[in-house]
C-alpha cells in the first residue's frame, strides 16, 4: 500500500515526551493495532523527534511516524535530509517528514537565532535540501515533506513544492480556504485536537489549558483572526473561539468534526486525543471509539 492510500485513513498527533521509551513502544503499537495510519510527533524541547521516529518504527511494523513538525531552525538542510532519508530506508518507507519555520518566541528567544523572512527561509532551506549529498544506502523512495502551513503564501509553497501541509490548531473552515489555495493533488494533514465530554465547561477548561503559550505565538493569532476571530475572543477564550479550535462532545459529535475536515478538503487528519483527568496518556476510549478498525467493522 502506498504512503498516499494510508494516509487517506485517519491518524493521532500525540507528545510522546512525557511516556518513558518502553511506555512510548507500547504507545505506538497500540495506536497501530486500532487501525491508525500515522503517529505524529512534536519537536519542541524533549526528545529529538528522529530519535524518537527511530524507535516508534521499530516497534511497528505498518504505521507511519511523521514529524509534526521538525524545526528547520535547528538543523541544517543536510542533515534533515540525512535524518528522513535514514528513517525512509530504516522502516521501508514508513516515515514522513514534517518540518516547518516554527515560532520567532522558540527560535528567537529560546535559541538565540535569526527569524526573519520566515517564506524566504522555507524557500531557500528546500533548495539546499535538494542539492544536499546523501550517500548511505538510499530509501526506496524518498521520505515526503509536507510543510506546516497556515498562511497562503506558506500554503501555495506547500503545494509547489513538496506533497503538501501540515496545519495545526485549525478548524474545517480553515481547511477549506487551504485545498483551494493548494488545489486538489497536494496532501493536507489536519491536526484536530478532540476532548471526549458533553459538559461544555470541562470542554472549555480543557481547551484553555491546551491553548497555553499557543495562543500568544503570533502565527497562531494570525491565523485564527484571518478564521475571523477577534484578539477580544481569542484573549478573554470566548465560547465561539473555543469551540472552533478543540472537538469536543459525544463519540457521534467528535466523528462529525473529523468528517468535517475531510469533507472541506483534508487528505488525512490526525487527531489529538486529550484526557483532561491524565498527563501523558491519550484518551484510550475516544482513541477506541474512533479506530479506523470500528468503523469499518460499523459500515460492513
Amino acid at each position: 500500500m502506498s504512503l498516499d492510500q494510508k494516509l487517506g485513513t485517519t491518524g493521532v498527533w500525540f507528545f510522546t515526551d512525557l511516556l518513558d521509551h518502553g511506555r512510548s513502544r507500547e504507545l505506538a503499537a497500540r495506536i497501530e493495532s486500532l487501525g491508525y495510519a500515522a503517529l505524529w510527533i512534536p519537536d519542541t524541547v524533549g526528545r529529538d523527534p528522529f530519535v524518537n521516529a527511530a524507535l516508534l518504527l521499530e516497534s511497528t511494523t505498518d504505521l507511519v511516524v511523521a514529524t509534526g513538525i521538525a524545526n528547520i531552525h535547528m538543523r541544517h538542510p543536510g542533515m534533515m535530509k540525512q535524518g528522513a532519508a535514514s528513517l525512509a530506508e530504516l522502516s521501508g518507507g514508513r516515515f514522513v517528514l514534517g518540518m516547518g519555520v516554527s515560532h520567532a518566541p522558540l527560535v528567537t528567544g529560546l535559541r538565540k537565532l535569526d527569524y526573519s523572512k520566515p517564506l524566504t527561509t522555507m524557500r531557500t532551506y528546500l533548495d539546499h535540501m535538494e542539492t544536499s549529498l546523501y550517500m548511505a544506502v538510499p530509501p526506496a523512495e524518498e521520505a515526503p515533506v509536507v510543510l506546516a502551513a497556515l498562511g497562503p503564501k506558506m500554503l501555495e509553497l506547500a503545494a509547489e513544492r513538496t506533497k503538501g501541509a501540515h496545519p495545526y490548531w485549525t478548524t474545517p473552515e480553515h481547511t477549506a480556504m487551504a485545498r483551494e489555495i493548494m488545489g486538489p493533488d497536494a496532501w493536507l494533514c489536519v491536526e484536530q485536537k478532540c476532548v471526549l465530554t458533553t459538559d461544555a465547561y470541562v470542554a472549555h477548561a480543557t481547551t484553555n489549558d491546551q491553548l497555553g503559550m499557543y495562543a500568544d505565538l503570533p502565527n497562531y493569532r494570525n491565523n485564527w483572526k484571518r478564521l475571523g476571530f477577534t484578539e477580544d475572543e481569542i484573549s478573554d477564550r470566548a465560547p465561539r473561539f473555543l469551540d472552533a479550535v478543540m472537538a469536543w462532545g459525544d463519540e457521534a459529535a467528535i466523528a462529525d468534526r473529523i468528517q468535517a475536515h475531510y469533507d472541506a478538503g483534508a487528505s488525512h487528519v490526525c487527531i489529538q486525543p486529550i484526557d483532561p483527568e491524565t498527563r501523558g496518556e491519550p484518551d484510550w476510549h475516544l482513541l477506541e471509539a474512533l479506530s479506523p478498525i470500528t468503523s469499518e467493522q460499523t459500515n460492513s
